[in-house]
């Protein structure tokens, strides 16, 4: 049974106001107050409330060949609107620490999981770095960095603070957090091996990385995008397309032009499941988690107890990164064993080209050849080019070109007269 009551306007309220010598005061200022607030609710919906509705209106629709390009159109909206939830509004206040943290060393690792799980210990016991320690929930309210030294290679590993379900959309500072963890080269989801039974603590951080657009242990798609200064957007495809309704080039404008600037905010990035605390439960739940998918069993030093399984973590931790080690030669001397050049296949791959732009970008200008010793070759040394792709613990001796071919090349002068207009505007630079 629905009841309406008219409301009296504001001029009948104000009428009232007269008569009454101002009794109805404040009624008048309640109704005005109360159709100020319906007006907005009814103008600026909750972002919640219409990503509920899209969810509900794709439910809704049924899939078939008609409606493939609405369902695209309903999950670019959706997308938007996550991407709009997740942003920080401009208005909100500032205050507390910062969370992110200047990257330093040759790969970054993020520590994730729930408050109370050993993520603070861990930090402590791999690395110099004291992070407080505990045994209520949320002692660490700020991103501590510590630096692990591991195979010559330094590996900034943080300790983010616990997040909690509902992270994605901003509970318990949770936003921050997960975007210092999309900055990391590879994720650490530290689990607690006694309560991982029957809370799904796994499936909940899962679930609220991808709203935030990371993908945890996939291969990114097939599909490349290169940006051009005009003439729109063009989609090519070498396969028949069905899934992208009649006409898949309007579809996936449609999709593109929803964002308005167009950006691809997906990061595919590798995942170690840590399993904590295992010194308190059963060798068969050991067991069971061991054999789990990207999974790892540990447990810290507590007390009197040794800290158990760390070697096997290291390990994992190093496999998961890929980071390729590259020695330098130069001609005449021993190779540089100590402070080895890192790449690795997600970031700028493994090639010679990629080793030298690493060192100096200028190396590439006069490159001639280079001497390799080490797995990728079939003899030491070998002489190789450009695209040769190194692998770890190769030696690399980079041969430059002389003088008399260096001017033989085609660009001889206009690269003299670049030189020297960079040692111009640097002593310049200089003086002022």
């Amino acid at each position: 049974m629905h009841l309406t009551i008219p409301i009296p306007s504001r001029t009948t309220l104000f009428w009232i106001f007269q008569k009454t010598g101002g009794a109805s005061h404040s009624l008048k200022v309640k109704k005005e107050r109360g159709f100020r607030a319906a007006e907005d609710s009814e103008i600026t919906m909750g972002i919640v409330d219409r990503i509920k509705e899209i969810e509900d209106e794709m439910k809704r629709t049924q899939i078939n060949k008609a409606t493939e390009g609405h369902l695209g159109r309903l999950k670019a909206k959706l997308a938007k609107l996550r991407t709009e939830l997740l942003d920080e509004g401009k208005s909100s206040g500032g205050g507390g620490e910062g969370f992110d943290v200047a990257k330093s060393g040759d790969g970054r690792v993020a520590l994730i999981g729930f408050p109370s799980v050993g993520k603070s210990t861990m930090l402590s016991q791999l690395t110099e770095t004291q992070s407080e320690t505990n045994a209520v929930e949320f002692t660490t309210l700020t991103c501590i960095p510590g630096n692990l030294l591991y195979n010559d290679v330094r590996i900034q590993l943080l300790d983010l603070p616990g997040i909690i379900e509902g992270a994605a959309h901003g509970r318990g500072r949770g936003r921050e957090v997960i975007a210092v963890a999309k900055s990391a080269d590879m994720i650490l989801m530290v689990l607690d091996a006694g309560r991982e039974a029957g809370n799904r603590h796994r499936e909940i951080l899962e679930n609220e990385l991808e709203t935030v657009g990371l993908r945890l242990n996939r291969q990114p798609p097939d599909i490349y995008f290169r940006k051009k200064n005009g003439g729109g957007i063009t989609f090519n495809s070498t396969l028949r397309l069905t899934k992208l309704g009649d006409d898949p080039y309007q579809t996936v404008y449609k999709i593109l032009h929803e964002y308005k600037i167009h950006n691809c905010n997906r990061k595919y990035v590798k995942c170690l499941y840590v399993y904590n605390k295992i010194d308190v439960v059963s060798i068969e739940d050991v067991d069971r988690l061991a054999r789990m998918p990207n999974s790892t069993v540990i447990a810290c030093t507590h007390g009197d107890r040794p800290a158990l399984n760390f070697d096997t973590l290291l390990a994992k931790m190093w496999d998961y990164m890929g980071l390729t080690r590259v020695y330098t030669k130069r001609r005449g001397e021993a190779p540089q064993f100590d402070e080895p050049v890192v790449l690795g296949s997600e970031r700028k791959g493994v090639s010679v080209q990629s080793a030298c732009m690493s060192i100096s970008k200028d190396m590439l200008d006069n490159f001639n050849y280079a001497l390799v010793w080490g797995t990728s070759t079939k003899y030491n040394p070998q002489r190789v080019g450009k695209e040769h792709m190194l692998m770890d613990e190769d030696v690399l001796q980079v041969i430059v070109k002389t003088a008399n071919q260096q001017k033989r090349d085609k660009n001889y002068n206009q690269k003299v007269q670049a030189y020297f207009d960079k040692y111009k505007k640097k002593k310049k630079a200089l003086k002022t």
